[in-house]
């Protein structure tokens, strides 16, 4: 099982559950964060401290969020890791829990 960043992350890309990763699991997108599956440890530190309430374990994933597995996996292999606590985006309170942000994705 590993855990999943989701739709709420797009546009916001709150940092605060990178800093607290003991293994550097999270890789950064220019409006969004992904966790590698294969380097997540399950250790649910991450999700106490994501201030848009996008992280779920896998088994408790929402099921219009399944496809966020995938995505995760893909974009880890393509984007860089991140371990320090970066500013959110600017308008990230604005996008803070809005619905369907998929085509709003920078690749």
């Amino acid at each position: 099982m590993s855990f999943i960043v989701t739709d709420n992350c797009i546009l916001c890309k709150y940092t605060d559950c990178v800093e607290v990763c003991p293994v550097d699991c999270f890789h950064e997108g220019p409006n969004f964060l992904v966790i590698d599956p294969d380097e997540c440890i399950d250790c649910t530190l991450c999700v106490p401290e994501c201030a848009a309430n996008a992280i779920y374990s896998e088994d408790d994933l929402p099921e219009d969020q399944q496809h966020f597995i995938k995505l995760n996996t893909d974009l880890s292999q393509q984007w860089p890791v991140i371990t320090e606590l970066k500013e959110p985006l600017n308008d990230a309170e604005q996008w803070d829990g809005k619905l369907n942000k998929l085509q709003y994705l920078e690749y």
